[in-house]
């Protein structure tokens, strides 16, 4: 089992509002390169979306449960039919996408009994949690050539160090898709 974080990001490290949908001044800054930059399996997910679990945050799943269903091309059906944990205080029904449940306890607890592998989109305190308890093991970072200079950072400057090793970069339009594992 691994962890595997999926982040739109800027060369800044931000990650906050990429769509524009959470009203921030700058959001919808991976938007703006047009719907080819974000469409599809730009984080070359493949089997990990049939095979693993999706990992969300309320907001983000709130946002995808509004999106996805309502979508039929080969990648949406994938994301419709794979299996979701959502991480929530607050919600009490997740029925309104296809194979979502709600954790119960500890989300840590929950990803480390977690038999297939995590794949965690957006969700951005989810993956801070992640990241502070050592249990990421990869990141795709889809890299827009921006910079925001404020929003949520991918990497808080409180967090703890990391060694990562690149294990690819490839241009996908006007962004590069980069994926790291942990080193060692």
């Amino acid at each position: 089992m691994g962890v595997v974080v999926i982040e739109f990001i800027t060369l800044d490290g931000i990650v906050t509002d990429p769509d524009g949908r959470g009203g921030t001044p700058l959001g919808g800054w991976a938007f703006r390169f047009g719907p080819e930059a974000v469409a599809g399996d730009k984080f070359r997910l493949g089997s990990l979306l049939d095979e693993g679990v999706l990992l969300l945050g309320r907001s983000t799943w709130e946002l995808f449960a509004s999106l996805w269903p309502g979508r039929d091309d080969p990648f949406s059906a994938r994301m419709n039919a794979a299996s979701k944990l959502v991480a929530s205080r607050t919600l009490g029904d997740v029925s309104g996408w296809a194979n979502s449940r709600l954790i119960e306890g500890d989300l840590l607890d929950a990803v480390k009994r977690e038999e297939r592998d995590v794949v965690v989109a957006g969700s951005v305190g989810v993956v801070h949690q992640l990241i502070a308890a050592g249990l990421v093991d990869e990141y795709r970072l889809l890299t827009f050539p921006v910079v925001l200079g404020t929003g949520r950072r991918l990497f808080p400057a409180e967090g703890p160090s990391t060694d990562l090793e690149c294990l690819s970069a490839e241009r996908s339009g006007a962004a590069v898709l980069t994926r790291h594992r942990r080193a060692g």
